[in-house]
């Protein structure tokens, strides 16, 4: 690719090997040359803009989480241009809290948890980015509910009038790379099995998945088969009901060596909290909820999904809109 660095096997090496030399090695100022000067980090928590604030929170994760880990279990890529690329990778983190922080006063308890992130990288540096973190897995590990911890969030946050923001779209900034993705096999097929089942027709992971498919969802939750699959998205659907589910962005990788055809899907549901389902009552407050799955393909169809949301921000969003803080 032009412009690439060649110390750099390929581009999964470069995100796995930047991610490791930031976190794992401590290398905050290499954040100056890895991540451009304008980089939009999106996640469901918040919207960042400019390296100094991603500087910041960087330190103030490690300050919290000093022996944190970052292990890269996948890396989807494709070619955006001839000297581009979006990767879509998955981390399994693993971290002790022992520092005071976003999650309150250190306890000492060891965690894991996943994080999914979207990449668009050009120059040999991250421009744009989407990433969403497991924060339900590690507000539960750390033995609090999640809507009273983020009731305490807000609080710490100076209040409703002055917590952050939780995404949403009316907040977004336009970013230099508005790709849809790459038309790849498998990223089609997974796009159809979801589409189908956020329209209504849940019978899609009975024929799209294999019976044995491994499933990790959020809050560090897993499960097996096309039953356990229905269990996750149909909760999400019935908190919704009448929401729009949007495919945003879908890459697939079909030939990598020793690997099984992948895809990655950055989605999104945007409606109202109408329903029972994953959120408890109905409140009826309007939510975005902004979700990334992966996937591996079988000979028996899909056999693992990874799938997140952030189910603190889309509490932050109800808790601000019915005034129970």
């Amino acid at each position: 690719m032009e412009g690439f660095d060649p110390k750099w096997r390929d581009q999964a090496d470069y995100v796995l090997g930047i991610t490791k030399a930031i976190w794992e090695d401590r290398g905050i100022r290499s954040l100056e040359g890895f991540y451009g000067e304008d980089l939009i980090v999106r996640s469901p928590s918040s919207v960042i803009k400019g390296n100094g604030g991603i500087v910041a929170a960087t330190l103030a994760t490690l300050a919290e989480f000093p022996d944190r880990e970052l292990l890269g279990e996948d890396v989807i890529w494709t070619l955006t241009g001839e000297d581009s690329f979006l990767s879509s990778h998955r981390l399994y983190c693993t971290a002790t809290h022992s520092g005071a922080g976003m999650y309150g006063p250190p306890t000492g308890r060891q965690l894991a948890y996943r994080i999914l992130a979207d990449c668009w990288c050009r120059g040999n540096a991250v421009q744009d980015e989407w990433l969403v973190r497991d924060q339900g897995a590690i507000v539960l590990q750390m033995g609090e509910d999640i809507p009273g911890w983020t009731r305490r969030l807000i609080a710490r946050e100076g209040g409703p009038e002055a917590c952050v923001a939780p995404y949403r779209p009316e907040i977004d900034i336009a970013g230099p790379y508005d790709g849809v993705g790459d038309g790849a096999a498998p990223s089609d097929a997974l796009g159809a099995l979801l589409g189908d089942a956020m329209a209504g027709d849940f019978s899609a992971f009975a024929k799209g998945y294999d019976r044995a498919a491994r499933l990790a969802y959020p809050c560090h939750e897993a499960g097996r088969g096309p039953e356990d699959a229905v269990r996750f998205w149909m909760s999400l659907r019935n908190a919704l009901p009448s929401a729009e589910f949007v495919i945003h962005h879908a890459i697939g990788r079909l030939d990598d060596p020793d690997m099984p055809p992948r895809a990655a899907i950055r989605w999104s549901m945007d409606g109202r909290h109408d329903g029972y389902g994953r959120f408890g009552p109905p409140t009826g407050a309007t939510l975005h909820v902004m979700g990334i799955t992966h996937a591996e393909f079988g000979p028996r169809g899909l056999a693992r999904e990874w799938t997140l949301i952030d189910d603190t921000a889309v509490w932050k969003q109800i808790l601000l809109s019915t005034g129970d803080v």
